[in-house]
């Protein structure tokens, strides 16, 4: 199902989710919020990938659980064919069972059916700005899953300020909140931010944090093992 695109400059999302009921409500909460357009609808990965042929959205919103194919292999293949795609996984699984492969498989950002629609807008608005999302929730969990593990080595060639952006960048936050946290300017966040991407050899936010937990350096920047949902989220 598709419909007209009403905001040339608005971000074009696709809601991918089995649901009929669901997908209506996130149309109509999206759409209110001024700058984003629902340019098409998908019952499962099969539809998606059509979908994404045929309207080119900037963000593909997708679920986890669906038939004939699942947002896993849906995000894997769109990767795969359409790489300047962003997915932004929103699901109800909050258990690194899901979160992890499906960070693996090239999704951006995840967040849950259950938080709030403010959070799902600003998530979709921070994947086209900065190119990655992680809920304070899911970063939580993907700090403890990770945390435990042996580091690799330390990491000389970051300075002590690259770190401490780093550290908020696992965090989920914007170059906007980074700027606040460190008394900086959002535009020297976002030097910094680059700098730390060209240094590991990573293109974008979401490669940052997925080269992060592959190569389990979260002790070497400073994340707490016992930090808890409200603590990483304030990183």
């Amino acid at each position: 199902m598709s419909g007209p695109d009403p905001c040339v400059k608005c971000i074009r999302v696709l809601v991918v989710d089995d649901h009929a009921i669901l997908r209506e409500g996130i149309r109509s909460l999206l759409e209110r919020a001024g700058d984003i357009a629902v340019v098409g609808e998908a019952a499962n990965g099969l539809e998606a990938l059509a979908q994404v042929e045929a309207l080119a959205p900037d963000i593909v919103l997708m679920d986890l659980a669906m038939p004939e194919m699942d947002g896993l292999a849906a995000t894997r293949l769109l990767r795969q064919r359409f790489p300047a795609v962003k997915v932004l996984i929103l699901t109800q699984h909050d258990n690194q069972e899901y979160i992890a492969p499906a960070l693996r498989a090239g999704a951006v950002g995840y967040v849950l059916k259950r938080s709030g629609g403010r959070e799902v807008i600003a998530a979709i608005r921070q994947v086209h700005e900065q190119g990655a999302f992680l809920a304070p929730r899911i970063a939580a969990e993907v700090i403890r899953d990770y945390a435990g593990a042996a580091g690799n080595s330390e990491l000389p060639r970051l300075t002590d300020r690259e770190r401490e952006v780093l550290r908020l960048v696992m965090a989920g936050k914007s170059n906007k909140e980074i700027a606040q946290e460190l008394v900086i300017s959002p535009k020297t966040a976002s030097v910094h931010r680059t700098n730390i991407m060209e240094k590991f050899g990573v293109r974008n936010s979401a490669e940052l944090v997925r080269f992060v937990m592959e190569h389990r350096l979260l002790d070497d920047i400073g994340v707490a093992r016992d930090h808890g949902p409200a603590s990483a989220a304030r990183a």
